[in-house]
């Protein structure tokens, strides 16, 4: 018996002790970026990459930049976030072959996009995860997932709130997985379920349609918000943005490199 008792001891002191010296996964550890509010921001997914702005993150296109991009952006100081669609297909994208058709619906109203049917992770789950390794292995340090609210449009699929919640935390959690940051790209009405699963906001026009409040979840979890308007002055959304902890661009609709700050 007492032998038993000692091997029992040691394989306990074995097993601790190779967890402790064992390097511990990023999604285990949490060891992703997790940006504060109040950060300036750059974002830019059209045209020639402007990297002469002055401030600490960069928001861009994960297909068109390389590797080199991303690195250099860090020696400058920047963390890069990797811009991805993932509740859309899009026509010009290098792995769009790879879609079925049964999985493409209506058009989005961008030119070459049309919605996924996200009930079918089956199918979506090892796309995404294939893009969201290109994020990674290109070293972004975040990603942001567009196109997440595709149960409040017209998709050509019957999508419910109950699914967008599933597939929006599908992707936060392949994010996490690979040691990325993840933001929430507009999908207001489900700021309350997904706060905890994700680490920043992306919001466009807020001011615009007078939501901006909605987004104070975030930032009351220390999580940045990134906003940008399109139609509307700096001078008709900077006071309230500053006021709510908001990161707050005018831009074009574009998404070249102009842009005016508050």
């Amino acid at each position: 018996m007492l032998v038993v008792l000692l091997a029992l001891v040691l394989t306990g002191c074995s097993t601790s002790s190779g967890g402790t010296d064992a390097e511990p996964s990023p999604e285990r550890a949490g060891e992703w970026w997790r940006p504060r509010p109040g950060l300036d921001w750059q974002w830019q997914l059209t045209g020639r990459l402007d990297t002469s702005v002055d401030v600490p993150v960069y928001d861009i296109d994960g297909f068109h930049h390389s590797k080199e991009t991303v690195d250099a952006l860090h020696r400058d100081g920047r963390k890069v976030v990797c811009y991805l669609s993932t509740g859309a297909w899009e026509d010009f994208r290098p792995d769009a072959d790879d879609f079925p058709r049964s999985v493409i619906g209506r058009g989005n109203g961008w030119e070459g996009e049309r919605w996924l049917d996200i009930r079918r992770t089956d199918v979506l789950e090892p796309l995404m995860a294939e893009r969201l390794d290109m994020c990674r292995d290109k070293g972004f340090d975040a990603v942001e997932p567009d196109n997440m609210d595709g149960y409040r449009n017209r998709t050509g699929f019957p999508l419910t709130a109950g699914d967008q919640l599933r597939y929006n935390k599908l992707i936060a959690r392949l994010a996490h997985e690979r040691g990325m940051a993840v933001g929430l790209k507009n999908d207001l009405d489900q700021i309350p379920e997904l706060v905890g699963d994700f680490d920043f906001a992306v919001n466009e026009q807020c001011a615009q349609y007078g939501e901006c409040e909605r987004l104070t979840p975030f930032v009351e979890a220390d999580k940045a918000v990134f906003h940008a308007e399109y139609e509307l002055p700096t001078a008709r959304f900077c006071a309230d943005s500053r006021r709510l902890g908001l990161s707050s661009l005018l831009k074009r609709y574009s998404l070249d490199a102009w842009r005016r700050t508050c």
